[in-house]
């Protein structure tokens, strides 16, 4: 299993690209407990808090695709760099005028969500030119998705040991200005000054005239609506069964199983098409989400819960490569953000509607809305399996002859015709 990822980061600039994206976007990946923090710290009310860090989130959503596309038409450095830096500039605004006045804080909050830099659907973008194998390239998506639970679950650490260290100011100052330093270790590598888009059609709608990718994006949604809701519903269990340790133990745990499932399912190559594979995975993943609804006793829900985790993170590595099938050419870093940004409204959906189902019906009809959120997105799957099962093609990512002195034909796959 370590052979294959170990061939991956022995790659050259591999470890580079993965760990300064990885820095890069912990401002984003802690954005929501770092304002949470920040906000009690400065005596506002957690209703106050929440709403910034919606605000971030749909900010957020707004602007990833929005980057990738500036990404695709001009190049990773000359969008990716300045984002991160406006960014961190906004979210300084903010830490150092607090929350009075109001408006400023919203304003700033929604800056640096917005201008947030593309750097997951860049990294992505990158594989095919550092790696120059397919099932390399297939292999380090599932490493990608494996790395970012990592990265969610220290994320939160982090702040709460800068709050420790310093205050809260302090904590939200540090991790931007550590996720520029991450953003400009990615801009100035070679392979992301080298980079460019293939030439592309232009078309107002970009990577969302694809019918397969509307397809995928309709169905990931709804993943997102189960990851959502699990932590609303995992809440009043938790008060039941011993209060917040309990909590914290059923979110590690369900991290701790993507964690391994994303391992696992990296480790090895899959033969057949991904679209049918992922409808495979997106089953089990629903199948996984019913036994919560027995709400054992705490160590039993803790493992039922990591279980439960399992198959999200191989689900988004396979999305990864359909994203990579059906988006148009010259789309590509923006057909990534577009699954970032359908991904996390589905979450932020689902925390929403679990709150309502919570409150009507107890823990145990919140635990129902992330097996029903899986069975939709499974429907979605199936009924579009027909569109999904004609890739656009024309979508991988490569170097045009600008980049090569020589104008010599780079060597490239085609993830049209292989799984």
């Amino acid at each position: 299993m370590a052979a294959g990822y170990l061939e991956i980061l022995r790659a050259r600039h591999a470890v580079r690209l993965l760990t300064g994206t990885l820095v890069g976007r912990l401002p984003n990946a802690t954005a929501a407990i770092a304002l949470v923090l920040f906000v009690r710290g400065q005596g506002g009310t957690y209703s106050l808090a929440g709403a910034l860090a919606a605000v971030y989130g749909v900010a957020n959503a707004v602007g990833q695709p929005v980057l990738g596309r500036l990404v695709d038409l001009h190049g990773q450095p000359r969008v990716q760099l300045p984002a991160a830096v406006v960014s961190a500039l906004a979210m300084t605004v903010f830490a150092l005028s607090g929350t009075d006045p109001l408006p400023l804080a919203y304003a700033a909050v929604a800056a640096a969500g917005l201008f947030t830099p593309p750097l997951e659907g860049g990294l992505r973008a990158l594989w095919p030119s550092v790696l120059r194998r397919e099932e390399q390239v297939h292999t380090a998506y599932a490493m990608d998705a494996v790395a970012q639970e990592v990265m969610f679950t220290v994320g939160p650490l982090l702040v709460t040991l800068c709050v420790s260290l310093w205050d809260e100011r302090a904590a939200l100052l540090v991790l931007n200005a550590v996720g520029v330093l991450g953003a400009l270790s990615v801009v100035v590598s070679a392979p992301s000054r080298a980079w460019r888009s293939a030439p592309r059609e232009a078309h107002w709608l970009g990577a969302l005239r694809s019918p397969g990718l509307l397809a995928l994006l309709g169905a990931f949604l709804f993943v997102g609506v189960a990851l959502g809701s699990i932590t609303v519903a995992s809440v009043p269990y938790a008060d039941g069964h011993g209060g917040d340790a309990v909590y914290g133990w059923l979110m590690a745990a369900l991290g701790l199983g993507a964690l391994v499932g994303g391992t696992v399912y990296g480790a090895r190559q899959w033969a057949g098409v991904p679209e049918r594979r992922l409808r495979v995975l997106v089953g089990l993943l629903a199948v996984c989400y019913l036994p919560l609804m027995l709400m054992p006793g705490a160590v039993a829900m803790v493992l039922l819960t990591a279980v439960s985790g399992v198959f999200l993170a191989p689900c988004i590595a396979c999305a990864f490569i359909i994203v990579d099938r059906h988006a148009p050419r010259g789309t590509v870093t923006e057909a990534f953000s577009w699954l970032v940004t359908t991904f996390t409204v589905g979450a932020s959906v689902g925390t929403g509607l679990a709150g309502p189902v919570v409150e009507a019906g107890g823990a145990l009809w919140g635990f129902a809305v992330p097996g029903a959120a899986g069975a939709v997105s499974l429907l979605v799957l199936a009924a579009t399996g027909r569109v999904l099962a004609a890739p656009a093609g024309g979508a991988v990512v490569a170097s045009s002859s600008e980049n090569d002195p020589n104008r010599a034909a780079e060597p490239r796959f085609s993830s049209g015709d292989r799984a």
